[in-house]
Order: C-alpha cells, then sequence, then structure tokens
C-alpha cells in the first residue's frame, strides 16, 4: 500500500481514516462501504492515476466523497484538480477535506457538468460512477480542451456500453474507446477504466 501510494500514503490514509469516522454519518458512502474503503474506494480511485497527466488540469465530475478527485489531488501534487459536485453538504465536505489536508492543487465547484461547459478546458476529465458512457460524454467532452482525454473508472461491463454511445463520441471526433485495466497492489481486484481522446 505505503509502495504504491509513495509520498501521498500519509494524506490518502488520513482520508480514509477521515471518511471511516464520518462518511455514513454524511450520506457519503453506504454501511457497507466502510469496512472495505481501502480496497473498494481508496485504492480503487488511485488506480486511475497511472493515465493521468502530472500536470495540468483535470476536472473530477459529480466528485461525491472525493472519489477520486481528492485521492487523485493527493498523488499528483502538480495537477490542478477541479471538484465538481451539485450536492452543497458534499461540496461542504470536499471543502473540509482540502483545508484539513492543505490541497493547494484542489478547487470545489458546486454545480453539474453541463452548466460548466465552456468554462474552462480541461486537459483530462474524471470520474467515477456517475453515469452510463453516453450520458458520461455528453458531460464530460465539452470540458476537455482538443486532443483531452475522459479517463473514468467503470464497471467490468463497460464494454456494452460503448456501441450505444458512438454517436455522442463521433460528435466529438474522439478516438475508439480503449478499455484499460487499473491494477494497485496484489490481492486486490483490478479497477476497469475507460481512456477516449476529444479530437
Amino acid at each position: 500500500m505505503r509502495e504504491y501510494l509513495g509520498d501521498a500514503y500519509e494524506k490518502v490514509a488520513g482520508f480514509g481514516e477521515l471518511l471511516r469516522e464520518q462518511g455514513e454519518l454524511r450520506g457519503l458512502i453506504g454501511p457497507r462501504e466502510v469496512s472495505r474503503l481501502w480496497e473498494r474506494h481508496l485504492l480503487n480511485s488511485a488506480a486511475v492515476v497511472p493515465y493521468l497527466p502530472t500536470a495540468g488540469t483535470l476536472v473530477d465530475i459529480g466528485s461525491g466523497a472525493g472519489l477520486p478527485g481528492i485521492v487523485v489531488a493527493m498523488m499528483l501534487p502538480e495537477l490542478h484538480v477541479v471538484l465538481v459536485e451539485p450536492m452543497e453538504r458534499r461540496t461542504t465536505w470536499l471543502e473540509e477535506v482540502v483545508d484539513r489536508f492543505g490541497l493547494t492543487n484542489v478547487e470545489v465547484k458546486r454545480g453539474r457538468a453541463e452548466e460548466y461547459h465552456g468554462a474552462f478546458e480541461a486537459d483530462v476529465v474524471t470520474s467515477r460512477a456517475v453515469a452510463n458512457l453516453t450520458k458520461l460524454a455528453r458531460m464530460s467532452m465539452p470540458l476537455l480542451r482538443r486532443g483531452g482525454e475522459m479517463v473514468v473508472l467503470k464497471g467490468r461491463n463497460v464494454s456494452a456500453e460503448i456501441d450505444p454511445a458512438r454517436k455522442v463520441l463521433r460528435s466529438f471526433k474522439s478516438s475508439e474507446p480503449e478499455i484499460l485495466l487499473g491494477e494497485t497492489v496484489p490481492g486486490v481486484e483490478a479497477t476497469t477504466i475507460l481512456r477516449v481522446r476529444r479530437g
């Protein structure tokens, strides 16, 4: 764990502890998730990091509890991370986390992804368990600069979402979507990641 997370280990572990203490209470994670925070949430979020740039701007849409956005920001301190979340109680939580861990590379914005179309051009947009690929592409692609990438954490059946999303993806002249494996530490199931570039 420490080896995989490197310098970010203390911060990620501290964030995990905070989620364990307050996550269920504040409606951020379900009661069953508390015991499997590391493998299901923290490492699952960290699995996307090898596929991300180390600098530039990343937008995490539907940030929720801060997964993967907060974990990414802790692991990639040179990356400017914008967390977009519509629910006020969640943005309050995200702002508290940013303050507590001194994450100067993070900005929290309240609202839906669509409200920020045209507001900025990101190098990469990420999300986790937000919507199917068709809807996700509509939400994410307009936030990307040309050549920017959508790198999202998806379930194992993501390949079934690709064909229905082709029309939307074509409208952004996107590359062929790639399905990647996000592996972290031995014994933890790999995360399925989908990457597609805006043309």
